[in-house]
Parts: structure tokens; sequence; C-alpha cells
């Protein structure tokens, strides 16, 4: 299984209905192989502003590509964003591969242990239930320096 984790800087994309790249975040990363992602809060002054900080905010499980859009959907989804756990806590050694040796995305290279802390964040995923609801985007992140996809593409 290929996972993707990436260090996130604000909320809003993916939205709360699970669509990764409504607002064109993350631009060519997107449309990487992978067969799972990983989104964590980022540790400078943007991500602190929304608390997302070094938490896990969102996992996304078998994704659903549309052939004309880049508007990615997940069979399983999981969006934490604020009330996630810190990534330290669920999975030391990927916490430090991202925090402390600076990796500002993961695919390819994780050394054993932090795949496997990587899968077992998967594993627990499966268990949680999303905590962000119905809230209008313009409140909550994204808005400013992200443009939003056609909504013919949703």
């Amino acid at each position: 299984m290929r996972i993707l984790t990436y260090k996130r800087t604000h909320i809003g994309d993916p939205d709360n209905q699970g669509r990764f790249g409504i607002y064109d975040c993350m631009g060519r990363v997107r449309d990487y192989g992978y067969d799972a992602i990983i989104g964590i809060g980022g540790k400078g002054p943007e991500p602190k502003s929304y608390r997302i900080d070094k938490k896990i905010n969102w996992v996304g499980i078998n994704p659903n590509r549309k052939s004309k859009s880049s508007i990615i959907t997940f069979e399983n989804f999981l969006l934490l964003d604020e009330h996630g756990p810190l990534l330290e806590r669920l999975a030391p050694n990927l916490a430090k591969r991202m925090y402390v040796k600076g990796a500002r995305i993961l695919l390819n290279d994780y050394s054993k242990a932090e795949r496997s802390e990587a899968m077992a964040i998967l594993r627990w995923s499966l268990k949680q239930k999303s905590k962000v609801e119905n809230t209008s985007l313009s409140k909550r992140g994204c808005h400013g320096r992200c443009r939003l996809i056609s909504k013919r593409s949703c």
C-alpha cells in the first residue's frame, strides 16, 4: 500500500464532504499514485493559527478519482482538523521524520518503523468518526489564496 503523508498549513481542503482538491490545494501532489493519505498539520505560524499544528488532521483511504476532475474522494474518510491527536502520540518515528528532519511529504522512502506507524494510523482511522461537520469554508480556512474548482467538477 502506498501512503502519502504530507504537512498541511491550513484547513478547508479536503472539505467536510471528503473532497480533496476542491480548492486546488496540493496541486500536482494530489495526482501522485497512492492508496491512502495522512494529512498532518505543519509547525509554522499558519497551522498554529488553525490549531492543526503537529496533529493528524485527516486520513483518506482508497481514493476515487474522477477522470475529468482532479478532485478526489475516498472510500474511507476521516476529517479531524484541530480535533486530531498529536502525530507524535501515535507515530513518534514518523513525527520525528516530519518535524525534526523536515520532510514536507513522504511517499516512497519510509523507514520500516515509519511505515509501520503509518499503517497503524490507517487502521486507527477506521475506528474513528469525523469531528468536523457542516462548517462554512469561508469561516474555516483556505479562502483567499486557493481557487475554488468549478462546482460542476464536484
